[in-house]
C-alpha cells in the first residue's frame, strides 16, 4: 500500500476523456489532480462500468485524498451513481459524455430535437473504426449499416478543439453512415468546471 498523497485528487475516468482531461490539467496548472484511466471500450459493455469503478476506487483509495470519478451514468441505469455514493467518491454529473460535453443543461433544452441524432467526440472521431466501425461489425457486413443507423437522420459531432482535420474526418463518418452532418464545438462543456472545483 502506498502512503496516502496529501491534498492529492485522483481522477477515475473513462478511457475516452483521457486527453481532455489532460488538456484541461496542463491548462489550468491542475498539479493536484492524477488520472488513471479505465479501458474506453467498457462503452460496449456498460453493465461492466460499475465494477470497474469499484475495483479501481478499492485499488486507489488509501493513497488519496480524494477521488473523483469521471464518467457520467454511461448506461449504466443508475447503478453508478448508487455505486459512487455507497462508495463516498463524488462522480461529474450527467446522463453521458455527449450531455456533459454540450453542458447538461443546453443537452436537456434540446430534448426532442435530438432525438435522432448519433453523436461523435474528438475521440469517437479519431477511433471511429475501432469504436463504431468494428464492434457493430460494419467493415464485414456494410449492408447491416441501415439496420443500425435507419432511425437516425443526423451525426452530430461535439468538438472539443478546434481542428478543421478532424472536422473533415468527421464529416467522412457522417457520409460512411448516410447521414446528415452537423457540427458543435463544445469544448470542455460542464467537464471543466466540475474538476476546477475539485
Amino acid at each position: 500500500m502506498s502512503p496516502r498523497r496529501e491534498g492529492r485528487i485522483l481522477l477515475i475516468a473513462c478511457g475516452a476523456l483521457a486527453r481532455e482531461i489532460l488538456d484541461l490539467r496542463a491548462i489550468n496548472g491542475w498539479t493536484h489532480l492524477d488520472l488513471t484511466c479505465l479501458p474506453a471500450k467498457l462503452h460496449l459493455y456498460p453493465e461492466r462500468i460499475t465494477g470497474a469503478v469499484r475495483e479501481a476506487v478499492a485499488r486507489h483509495r488509501d493513497a488519496y485524498a480524494a477521488i473523483f470519478v469521471v464518467y457520467a451514468d454511461c448506461g449504466t441505469g443508475g447503478d453508478l451513481a448508487k455505486a459512487c455514493d455507497k462508495m463516498g467518491v463524488e462522480m461529474i454529473a450527467g446522463p453521458h459524455c455527449y450531455s456533459f460535453f454540450e453542458g447538461n443543461a443546453a443537452f436537456a433544452a434540446r430534448g426532442d430535437t435530438d432525438m435522432t441524432a448519433f453523436y461523435l467526440t474528438d475521440f469517437l472521431v479519431r477511433q471511429f473504426d475501432a469504436f463504431v466501425i468494428r464492434p457493430m461489425g460494419l467493415d464485414r457486413h456494410p449492408e447491416l449499416r441501415d439496420m443500425y443507423f435507419g432511425n437516425y437522420t443526423k451525426l452530430v459531432y461535439q468538438a472539443q478543439t478546434d481542428d478543421p482535420a478532424l472536422t473533415e474526418k468527421a464529416r467522412a463518418c457522417a457520409d460512411r453512415l448516410g447521414l446528415a452532418f452537423e457540427r458543435r464545438f463544445t469544448g470542455y462543456g460542464d467537464l471543466a468546471p466540475a474538476l476546477a472545483r475539485l
